[in-house]
């Protein structure tokens, strides 16, 4: 697998995430409020990222599981890092809200998109085959 090859959809997929926060916190929030604005921003947001990655996968041909699986892991690697490295350092998110971006019980579903990073090159991979 070539990591710097799979760097681009990645790429693609922050800028996407950032113009979806920017639509979901200029248009939605101040429309539906706080709750109902990150639920749809996240639902939208995974249906992007699973075309992107469906649109890779395919694209590359990539039907192997653990070459898939490593894709996955890689892919949340970097989105955590990401996430955390920006989120706290570029947009001075203090580290509670970061972290509370993942608690499913107050209703973030931030780990959704995680989730996804997880299971939509599989489900890709298994479309080609």
């Amino acid at each position: 697998m070539n990591f710097i090859n799979a760097l681009i959809p990645w790429v693609a997929l922050v800028i996407l995430a950032i113009i979806n926060g920017t639509i979901r916190q200029k248009v939605l929030l101040p429309k539906v409020g706080e709750q109902k604005a990150h639920v749809i921003g996240t639902i939208t947001f995974i249906l992007v990222q699973f075309f992107v990655i469906y649109f890779y996968i395919q694209l590359n041909s990539i039907t192997e599981t653990s070459t898939l699986l490593i894709l996955s892991m890689y892919w949340i690697v970097l989105t955590v890092l990401f996430e955390f490295v920006f989120g706290h350092y570029v947009m001075k998110h203090p580290w509670e809200k970061l972290l509370a971006d993942y608690n499913v019980l107050k209703g973030r579903l931030w780990v959704l998109v995680l989730i996804n990073n997880l299971v939509a090159p599989l489900i890709s991979g298994r479309l080609l085959t």
